[in-house]
């Protein structure tokens, strides 16, 4: 027996086979086009979204043959919108990492909202959420809203259009996970909130059903025989879940365009006084587990600009060898807020900047600054993580951070990590730590994997980094780390 778990990502959409023993069973993987069509503006075809995810599904299952169930995880906050009689989406998707409603969250940061709006949701007013991007989208296309208003659109995140086009129109559904991400739901009662959604201008008659992570999402026939739809979470928290982070302080950072760290806070929800967010980590058979989130915009990111801005690389892993070749007595850093900077600064206006040049920086310090520029940004999150936990009155926040996505490869850049931290890093085996947490939450719902303990025994270290950096050389490099971020904010 075996699962199918999607991963539809902001780049690519993948599809992954994993056996009922967790193992990978088969890959495919497609990218699909970015769209920029003003400064800031980040927009994705949802063709491109259903296309990609269909033929990547296809491909794995020529692969690998029958599934029992699909687990789906998906790029958070992206906004779709759609007719509901014809399934033809209003305008392209406005993703995640996209700015133009900067001027409304400030507008209503202003007015005072951001406290009630924290309380509710867990979330800071930014334009990274899906609520001022669904208002904007409504008042943009001609007619939206009164269409709207009469209940012949359908509003939602990625994972829900998926669930839509997947059942042909049967579901219009979503995980508690991604409703948590819209700044429409209240994360305390679990469903939408009336006051938001008058606040941010979404009629409520739009909005998906919200189910827990292991629920059942209906089935789709597009893929052969009917295969239910047992699973979804947003993708930073399937990650969560693919990395047994099931007990309470448990941390763990994924690396992909950004880098997002989760810790998990068990039943409790903890207010964060050091601008942190509060989330739904998982929702499993009605109980909510929380977390303290931390997100960076650019993270692998970072990378994709030494090769394609600069073409100083021409493939990623050749950042690391530049790295290890650089000028050890140069202190270059890269404060790389190409589209602001995220946690725990929420400076949407800040743009990149880069200290300590000499006429001897070259290639090498710059790869070397921009995989510190992560290690770097993870230490804020992981400080103010700690802090916040720590006020909360729980013990002591366990100290080993477990690592996944594509730089997590890196070991140049895991052990700068560890170095930073002071603490130790573990790489599990498996990598594919989200697509196989969306496995797991549609396995075990289909009764062909263990339950939450038996998972967690499954994890399997690869490799821990342990700190070598000695701890005044670690404090002087982060205090110089800080001094460049407030000169960036300044400067905006």
């Amino acid at each position: 027996m075996q699962v199918l778990a999607i991963d539809q990502g902001t780049t690519s959409s993948r599809a992954i086979v994993f056996g009922a023993d967790l193992s990978v069973r088969a890959v495919a993987q497609q990218e699909f086009p970015q769209h920029f069509p003003d400064s800031g503006w980040v927009e994705h075809d949802p063709e491109d979204l259903w296309r990609s995810t269909l033929a990547t599904c296809r491909a794995a299952l020529d692969q690998a043959g029958p599934v029992a169930a699909i687990g789906i995880t998906n790029q958070r906050e992206t906004l779709l919108i759609w007719d509901r009689a014809t399934g033809e989406p209003i305008h392209r998707a406005i993703v995640w990492q996209d700015r133009r409603t900067a001027g409304r969250c400030a507008d209503l940061k202003a007015a005072g909202h951001e406290a009630e709006v924290a309380a509710r949701t867990g979330l800071l007013l930014d334009p990274y959420f899906s609520a001022t991007k669904a208002a904007w989208m409504l008042d943009a296309v001609p007619g939206a809203r009164a269409r709207a208003e009469r209940g012949e659109l359908a509003l939602g995140t990625v994972d829900c259009f998926l669930i839509w086009r997947l059942t042909e129109g049967r579901v219009h559904a979503t995980d508690a996970t991604n409703a948590a991400r819209t700044m429409l739901m209240n994360i305390a009662t679990g469903d939408w909130d009336a006051d938001l959604c008058a606040l941010f201008g979404v009629p409520m008659q739009i909005l998906p059903e919200i189910r827990d992570c292991n629920a059942a999402f209906g089935e789709t026939r597009l893929l052969g025989a009917p295969i239910p739809i047992l699973g979804v979470a947003g993708d930073q928290q399937a990650a969560t879940i693919g990395q047994a982070c099931f007990q309470p302080g448990m941390m763990k950072s994924t690396y992909g365009t950004g880098c997002f760290a989760l810790m998990n806070t068990g039943a409790e929800m903890v207010p964060s006084q050091n601008r942190l967010l509060t989330t739904i980590a998982y929702r499993l058979d009605g109980q909510t587990t929380y977390a303290l989130e931390g997100s960076i915009f650019i993270a692998g990111a970072v990378v994709q600009w030494l090769r394609d801005g600069l073409g100083i690389i021409g493939a990623a892993p050749e950042t690391q060898a530049l790295a290890e070749a650089a000028d050890p007595a140069q202190q270059v850093i890269i404060v790389p807020a190409f589209t602001g900077l995220g946690a725990p600064y929420w400076q949407p206006d800040c743009r990149g900047a880069i200290f300590g040049l000499t006429r001897n920086s070259g290639p090498a310090e710059m790869a070397r600054a921009a995989l510190e520029s992560v290690g770097f940004q993870t230490r804020d999150l992981a400080e103010a993580m700690r802090a916040d936990w720590a006020a909360s009155g729980a013990t002591a926040a366990r100290g080993v951070l477990r690592v996944d996505g594509g730089m997590s490869a890196s070991d140049w850049t895991m052990q700068f990590l560890a170095d930073i931290l002071g603490a130790p890093v573990d790489r599990p085996k498996v990598l594919e730590t989200t697509a196989l947490g969306a496995a797991w939450l549609a396995g075990h719902s289909a009764g062909i994997m263990p339950d939450a303990q038996g998972f967690a025994a499954h994890w399997a270290l690869e490799r821990r980094f342990e700190p070598l950096m000695a701890a005044a050389a670690r404090e002087t490099r982060y205090a110089a780390w800080r001094r460049a971020v407030q000169a960036t904010i300044t400067a905006a």
